[in-house]
C-alpha cells in the first residue's frame, strides 16, 4: 500500500501526476478494447464491415484486436504499479523513470520494423496518421472514421503532450503540474493546439471531400468542426485577461458556444451520420423516426443511442476546456463517457455505410453466407 505521509508533494498533486502520465495510455487501451467490441458487434449483426473499410481477406479479427488491447493494458498497469511502489518508498528517481520507460516502450512497439506484433497493421495505422496530418489525397471512409475517433481522444492526446513536456523539463514527481504558470501548465498554448489538432484534421478532410464531390454537405460538416475551436481556445483567455472580464464576458460566451455546438453536433449525429428521420424530413409518405432498413435486431438500442448521445454530447465539452483540467476526476469521467459515446456512434455510422454499399442486399441467405466466410477467415 502507498504511504501517503512519505510523499514530497501533496495528496492531490500526487494523484494528478499519476492521472497525467497514465490516463492517456489507459484510455487509448480502452479505445482498442471498445474497437474489438465494435468488430464483434458487426460480426454478430452480420454487417459486412470488411467491405465498408475495404479490408483484405486476412484482416485482424476482434480476437486479434483484444490481444493488442490486453498487451497495452498489461504494460500500462505494470508501469503504474511500479510508479506507485517506488514513490511509496521515496525512490523518486526510479518513480520518475517509469512513465519515461512506458512512453519509450510504446513508441518502440509501434515503430518496430520487424514482422512481429502485427507489423502490417501497425504500419497501416502509422500511414493513416500521416494521411490525417496531411489530408491531401482522396479521403476514404476508414480515414474519416479514424479522424472522428481521434476527436474523441483529443484530451488524452493533449495529456501526452503535457506528460512529455514535464519529462523533458525534468518536472516529473515535482507536483508542478497544478500550477497554471508552470512551463507545462495551463498558460501553455501547446495544450489547446494539440486539443484542436484532430478537429483541424477533420476540417481539412471535409474540405478535400467537398473538392472531390462538390457536395455542400461537406462544407457544413467542415463548419461544424471549425466552431469547436471556440470551445477549445476561449478558456485559454482565463489566464490572459482580467478576472472581471473573464466572469462577465468571456465565460458566458464560452458557455453559449458549448450549448450551440453540442446541439449542432447532436443534430448532425442523428440526421446525417446515422440518417434517422427523428429530426429531419419523414422517410417516405409515413413518418419514421428511424430508418427503413435497420440491421440490428433489437430496435430499442436505436432509441437508447439517441437519448444517451444527447446527454454525452453535452458532457463532451467539459473535457476540452483547459481552465477545468484541475478537476481531473471529472475530466477522466467525461473522457470515458465520450469514448463510450463514440463506441456506440461507430455501430450506427458503419451500419449506414454498409447499407449504402452497391453490393448491399438485405437478404438473410446472403448475410449468412457472408458471416460464415468472415468467421472462416
Amino acid at each position: 500500500m502507498v504511504r501517503m505521509k512519505e510523499f514530497p508533494i501533496s495528496h492531490d498533486k500526487f494523484f494528478y501526476e499519476v492521472y497525467l502520465y497514465y490516463n492517456p495510455m489507459f484510455l487509448m487501451s480502452m479505445m482498442v478494447w471498445l474497437w474489438g467490441l465494435n468488430m464483434y458487434g458487426f460480426l454478430e449483426a452480420r454487417i459486412p464491415y470488411a467491405k465498408v473499410f475495404d479490408l483484405e481477406y486476412d484482416h485482424l479479427t476482434h480476437h486479434d484486436i483484444w490481444k493488442i488491447a490486453s498487451c497495452m493494458t498489461v504494460v500500462v498497469l505494470t508501469s503504474m504499479t511500479a510508479y506507485l511502489y517506488f514513490y511509496s518508498q521515496n525512490m523518486i528517481l526510479e518513480a520518475a523513470l517509469q512513465p519515461i520507460l512506458l512512453y519509450v516502450l510504446m513508441s518502440v512497439l509501434l515503430w518496430l520494423p520487424s514482422d512481429v506484433l502485427y507489423m502490417r497493421t501497425r504500419f497501416d495505422f502509422l500511414r493513416t496518421i500521416v494521411r490525417l496530418t496531411f489530408p491531401i489525397q482522396t479521403v476514404s471512409f476508414a480515414d474519416s472514421l479514424m479522424a472522428d475517433v481521434l476527436t474523441s481522444l483529443a484530451k488524452p492526446i493533449s495529456d501526452i503532450e503535457r506528460s512529455i513536456c514535464r519529462m523533458y523539463h525534468h518536472q516529473a514527481t515535482t507536483g508542478a503540474c497544478l500550477e497554471a504558470d508552470a512551463v507545462c501548465g495551463g498558460h501553455s498554448i501547446y495544450a489547446p493546439c494539440i486539443l484542436a489538432f484532430p478537429y483541424f484534421s477533420r476540417f481539412l478532410q471535409c474540405l478535400r471531400q467537398y473538392r472531390d464531390t462538390k457536395d455542400e454537405m461537406f462544407l457544413h460538416n467542415a463548419l461544424k468542426y471549425a466552431t469547436t475551436s471556440a470551445i477549445i481556445f476561449l478558456p485559454v483567455l482565463k489566464y490572459h485577461v482580467a478576472p472581471e472580464l473573464w466572469v462577465s464576458q468571456v465565460k458566458p460566451l464560452w458557455l453559449l458556444c458549448t450549448v450551440l455546438n453540442s446541439c449542432c453536433l447532436f443534430y448532425w449525429d442523428i440526421t446525417n451520420d446515422w440518417e434517422f428521420g427523428l429530426l429531419s424530413s419523414p422517410w417516405g409518405a409515413r413518418k419514421q423516426y428511424l430508418r427503413p432498413i435497420l440491421l440490428y435486431r433489437r430496435h430499442w438500442v436505436y432509441y437508447w443511442a439517441i437519448g444517451s448521445n444527447l446527454v454525452m454530447r453535452c458532457a463532451w465539452t467539459y473535457k476540452l476546456s483547459s481552465h477545468l483540467r484541475h478537476n481531473f476526476k471529472l475530466v477522466f469521467f467525461f473522457s470515458v463517457l465520450e469514448m463510450l459515446r463514440r463506441f456506440q456512434w461507430i455501430f450506427f455510422r458503419v451500419e449506414v455505410a454498409a447499407i449504402k454499399l452497391p453490393s448491399f442486399c438485405h437478404c438473410p441467405t446472403q448475410v449468412k453466407i457472408l458471416r460464415f466466410f468472415v468467421k472462416g477467415k
